[in-house]
C-alpha cells in the first residue's frame, strides 16, 4: 500500500482534499499554521492532504455540492466526499473540527491517533 501512496495520480483511500485558489488569504493562513506539521500528525498520516485548485476539480472527485468558498476541506474516501469544512476556522478550531469528522466518518481513533483496531478480531 505504501507504494500506491507514492505513485503520482493514485489517491489514498481516505484523504483530506483542500480546494484552494491563488490569492486566498485563508488558504495562506492554513499553509502557514497547519500545512507544515500536517503530514507529521496521526491525522495527516491517516488522511493525507491533497490540494486541488477550485478551477480544476478532478472529474473523478465526487462532491456533494459545488465549492463556493476557499479553502474548502473535503474528507473523502476513495474520491467520494464524506464531510467538508468550508473556510479555514483558524488553527485553534481546525483540529477539533477535523477530529470530529474523522471520528464520525472513518475508523480513525482520535484518542489513539490511528485507525481503530478491527473489532471483529
Amino acid at each position: 500500500m505504501a507504494l500506491a501512496l507514492s505513485l503520482p495520480g493514485l489517491a489514498a483511500a481516505v484523504e483530506l482534499v483542500m480546494v484552494e485558489e491563488r490569492g486566498c488569504i485563508y488558504c495562506a493562513k492554513f499553509n502557514a499554521e497547519i500545512a507544515p506539521a500536517y503530514p507529521n500528525t496521526p491525522e495527516g498520516v491517516f488522511a493525507p492532504l491533497r490540494r486541488v485548485e477550485v478551477t480544476d476539480i478532478p472529474d473523478g472527485l465526487q462532491i456533494v455540492r459545488p465549492i463556493r468558498f476557499t479553502p474548502t476541506f473535503l474528507l473523502v474516501d476513495e474520491n467520494v466526499e464524506m464531510a467538508r469544512i468550508e473556510g479555514y476556522p483558524g488553527d485553534t478550531f481546525f483540529w477539533p473540527l477535523f477530529a470530529e469528522f474523522l471520528r464520525e466518518h472513518t475508523d480513525f481513533d482520535t484518542l489513539a491517533g490511528s485507525a481503530a483496531p478491527d473489532k471483529g478480531l
